[in-house]
């Protein structure tokens, strides 16, 4: 079978290789759409310490049953269109044992520390089947990308009463922004990107503030009454953004964590104290967020056309990614065609 792989930092090829066996408990899928993800550009990059090369990249799936393995219980049928939850869980570590399996130890997201998506069949065991058949090949691709956002939210608490800034309008950042709107809150989308803070108000923030022409400070002093923002979600994954978010949040206000930012960031840690803020990391998502991103997409709201940014067949993909590390800022989804 045609698969993508990333056989060492800045060089992606196209190889034939051998087809998944279907194990005992599997579910073999057909791969259709596969989303790359900021972590797959950080592989490229030589970036991301979880990743040993070469790798098979991509963790945001659509595609079709192509077959059921043994000890699969009824209700999995050839042809059904899927997404796949792409994590693992070891069942014994703390997070696992508190009942947050998403955020195990030892995960092993698919792309990531263990080979992904991006070829045409995958096996994967039955419990990480997700099916949607309201949803399209390429709102499929959209799912797993969206519900990190949408776990940052819940992990946030946020409620109508809150207002949210959100610290980066990628496709992380437009899920936060989806579901603080859907949740009642007022949402002030931040970036540098004029094109993405129009896309974000389309997805429902009622403010937006470009910080690369705008004084931020100015501007939350505006639209918060001097207070700050009663929640800051950081999914830009910079120094400045994470200064920002401790600085600007209000006292007693909620940081959530989700962007991994490139070199150690410092703080007044003051302001901790003083604010008797909450700072949490967000990670990956729960099977309660991909179900209910799947039911906000089957609303058709979603502006799925201007948030593909390119579609590419393998063979395109390393001058795709080129150019995407080049002027990353211009990118919101890249998805790769196997179909």
């Amino acid at each position: 079978m045609k698969s993508l792989l990333i056989d060492e930092p800045g060089k992606i090829s196209v190889i034939q290789a051998e087809a998944p066996v279907l194990a005992n408990g599997e579910v073999m899928v057909k791969l259709k759409y596969v989303g790359f993800c900021g972590s797959d550009l950080s592989t490229y990059l030589g970036k991301n310490p979880m990743v040993k090369y070469p790798r098979v990249p991509g963790h945001e799936i659509s595609g079709v049953i192509e077959a059921v393995g043994n000890g699969v219980p009824e209700g999995f049928s050839t042809g059904e269109p899927v997404t796949v939850v792409p994590y693992t869980n070891c069942g014994q570590c703390p997070s696992c044992r508190r009942g947050r399996a998403y955020a195990c130890q030892y995960n092993q997201t698919l792309g990531v520390q263990r080979d992904g998506a991006m070829q045409e069949f995958i096996s994967v065991p039955w419990q990480k089947i997700l099916k949607a058949p309201k949803l399209n090949e390429l709102e499929l691709a959209m799912v797993e990308p969206l519900t990190v956002g949408f776990h940052a939210i819940e992990r946030g608490r946020v409620t109508d009463s809150d207002t949210v800034m959100v610290l980066g309008c990628g496709m992380i950042g437009a899920g936060a922004i989806v579901r603080a709107a859907l949740r009642g809150a007022t949402v002030i989308a931040v970036d540098i990107d004029d094109h993405k803070l129009s896309l974000a108000s389309e997805l429902g923030a009622h403010h937006t503030v470009n910080s690369m022409t705008s004084d931020l400070h100015a501007e939350l002093v505006k639209l918060t009454g001097g207070d700050g923002p009663d929640v800051v979600v950081e999914a830009a994954g910079n120094p400045i953004t994470y200064r920002a978010a401790v600085e600007e949040v209000a006292f007693t206000g909620r940081v959530i964590c989700i962007g991994y930012a490139g070199s150690e960031v410092s703080f007044a840690t003051k302001l901790f104290v003083q604010k008797e803020m909450d700072i949490m990391g967000s990670r990956n998502a729960t099977p309660e967020d991909f179900r209910a991103v799947i039911s906000y997409l089957e609303r058709g709201t979603f502006p799925l056309d201007k948030m593909i940014t390119l579609k590419v067949k393998p063979e395109g993909a390393a001058n795709a990614v080129k150019k995407w590390a080049a002027d990353p800022g211009k990118v919101m989804k890249i998805l790769l065609n196997l179909t």
